[in-house]
């Protein structure tokens, strides 16, 4: 067998679910035309739904338009970064596609990143508008003045809501000021959303994007520490929602109801959330945060059909229809990614859903899925599947990229499909180091690839810890913690839990005379990196593992601590 398919048969397509395509056509144009083609297909059918209030196709296009002509009246141009600090609202959805929709190019951050984490980022994109939480205007207004955006757009996302619901939070109760206070807060110096969305619809012929032009820059953490800006074209994501629509022939256009848990700001949520879902005219209930309870109460009005998570989301849902005896048998759909998912989660899942919850494969630099199991019998649990239509993949020497591996045998997996990216944002050297001349990707994984195309994860080659669904650099998080004044040097580490997260630990050398207080050691670093990146243990070390560079160690580093990684 040839693993990039020199050989005319792909040995993967015969276990392809009927109806799914070897390849899928090229989109010859942007999302925009997408949305637009969407808009006008399923005009009454609801795009959103937010805590119970829905918002039609129609509507949703209406609002696109608004916001689209507002950034143009603030001067954006194509090209320019908008920055979006955003959970997932219904305003971050129409701000996806308003910014897309001139040409713009979206930025989106995750609104529990620090001050000085935005700063870093904000620093090498330089948006020049930035639509954010009100929650997190505070951080933006902070910055330098030559890094901040000329205008901030603030959101309230409880202004979204059913007007019950926010009279409901404007009680003065101390339960309802609790909720109110999680979800928004007084701001000034900003142009509200409401104020924002006032104006005219964009004219019809203004001119879209063409499918090459950078839609999105998706920051990813990188191996040394410093996030990096995936550069993603229209047709990059495009095509992705291609590949997943044709993944899912089973799919009726028009006619499902997915669950938004994910958050959109990550490459997996984007792609399932803003573009795949909106192409099959699906409704999208939105969550700002996963809570069982907001769950189930919106499976009251509109029971899902399809909900894409992390394995901890399935199996907390799970355990929890059990014991309330709650119906999920109208999901027929459910993709798990982000981390490794335990067979017991899958057959919990499957006990108490109608359909299969399968594992699929990807990262932010192929915008993002390259692999996923058949939703059939076919599926092998504890791979990643087989790659999806219009995708090559090989498994070649770690140390010689030159030279593929023989079948079943460990290697790094590299990729090839119109969803691979166009590079990293302002880092040349970077880009070259993973996406070759001819557009293979190198993933930093090693994997093995079984005679029918079968991907099984087997190690790391990159750092990157991996928990909640997000990726931690540990060389940020050292930089950050071997600042502190009781400190010499960190090793962070992730060790792998029986429900596939990671565990983020840190080996500390202390300064002489200095006690390991691990409380304070967090509390300092909640105050400078966002909290799902802080170690929740630490442990006092006498030296730390290196090689003769000085290079860490971290597979010992592991080892150290009682890890078997």
């Amino acid at each position: 067998m040839t693993q990039q398919g020199s050989s005319n048969v792909l040995p993967w397509i015969e276990h392809y679910q009927e109806g799914v395509p070897e390849q899928i056509a090229l989109p010859p144009e942007s999302v925009p035309q997408m949305i637009a083609r969407a808009v006008e297909k399923f005009a009454d059918r609801p795009a959103l739904e937010f805590f119970g209030r829905r918002f039609s196709y129609r509507e949703f296009g209406d609002a696109i338009s608004r916001a689209a002509q507002a950034l143009l009246e603030l001067g954006v141009k194509p090209g320019q970064r908008v920055a979006m600090v955003l959970p997932n609202c219904p305003q971050a959805a129409i701000a996806f596609h308003a910014i897309q929709r001139i040409g713009a190019v979206v930025v989106q951050h995750n609104p529990l990143y620090t001050a000085r984490e935005l700063r870093t980022i904000f620093s090498d994109h330089e948006a020049v508008v930035a639509i954010v939480w009100t929650k997190c205007v505070e951080k933006i207004q902070q910055m330098p003045a030559d890094i901040a955006p000329k205008a901030i757009i603030s959101v309230d996302i409880t202004k979204a809501m059913p007007l019950t619901t926010q009279f409901k939070l404007a009680l003065p109760v101390k339960k309802a000021r609790a909720a109110r206070d999680n979800l928004t807060t007084s701001v000034h110096g900003t142009t509200t959303w409401e104020s924002f969305m006032r104006g005219p619809r964009l004219s019809e012929d203004h001119p879209m994007p063409a499918p090459e032009d950078i839609a999105v820059i998706q920051y990813t953490s990188g191996t040394t520490g410093e996030p990096k800006g995936a550069m993603l074209s229209h047709r990059n994501l495009y095509a992705n929602a291609l590949q997943g629509r044709a993944i899912m022939p089973d799919v009726q256009d028009g006619k499902e109801v997915s669950y938004a848990i994910l958050p959109v700001f990550h490459a997996f949520g984007m792609t399932l959330f803003l573009t795949y879902a909106f192409h099959s005219g699906m409704m999208v209930v939105l969550f700002p945060k996963f809570e069982v309870s907001l769950v189930f109460e919106a499976l009251k009005k509109s029971p899902p059909t399809m909900i894409c998570a992390a394995p901890p989301i399935y199996e907390r849902i799970a355990i929890m229809a059990k014991r309330e005896k709650v119906d999920l048998s109208t999901v027929r759909f459910a993709i798990s990614g982000a981390m490794t998912l335990p067979n017991s989660v899958v057959e919990l899942w499957e006990s108490v859903t109608s359909g299969r919850l399968v594992e699929g494969y990807g990262m932010t630099e192929s915008s993002p899925i390259t692999f996923c199991n058949p939703l059939t019998e076919q599926r092998r649990v504890g791979t990643i599947g087989i790659p999806v239509p219009s995708t090559l993949v090989k498994v070649v020497d770690v140390e010689d990229s030159t030279k593929e591996v023989p079948v079943g045998e460990p290697g790094e997996l590299m990729v090839h499909g119109p969803q691979v990216f166009h590079g990293y944002w302002n880092k040349p050297d970077e880009t070259s180091a993973v996406l070759s001349a001819d557009g293979w990707l190198r993933t930093g994984d090693v994997v093995t690839l079984d005679k029918d195309g079968f991907c099984t994860i087997v190690d790391r080659k990159k750092d990157i810890i991996i928990t909640g669904g997000f990726n931690v650099s540990p060389t940020e998080v050292e930089h950050v913690l071997n600042l502190h004044d009781d400190v010499v040097e960190s090793g962070i580490v992730g060790l792998p839990t029986k429900s596939g997260n990671d565990q983020i630990v840190a080996a500390v050398v202390m300064k002489e005379g200095a006690e390991l207080q691990p409380a304070a050691l967090r509390r300092y670093l909640k105050e400078r990196l966002a909290v799902y990146k802080v170690p929740v243990k630490f442990v006092e070390v006498p030296a730390l593992p290196k090689n003769v560079l000085g290079k860490l160690l971290r597979k010992d580093i592991v080892k150290l601590l009682g890890g078997d990684r």
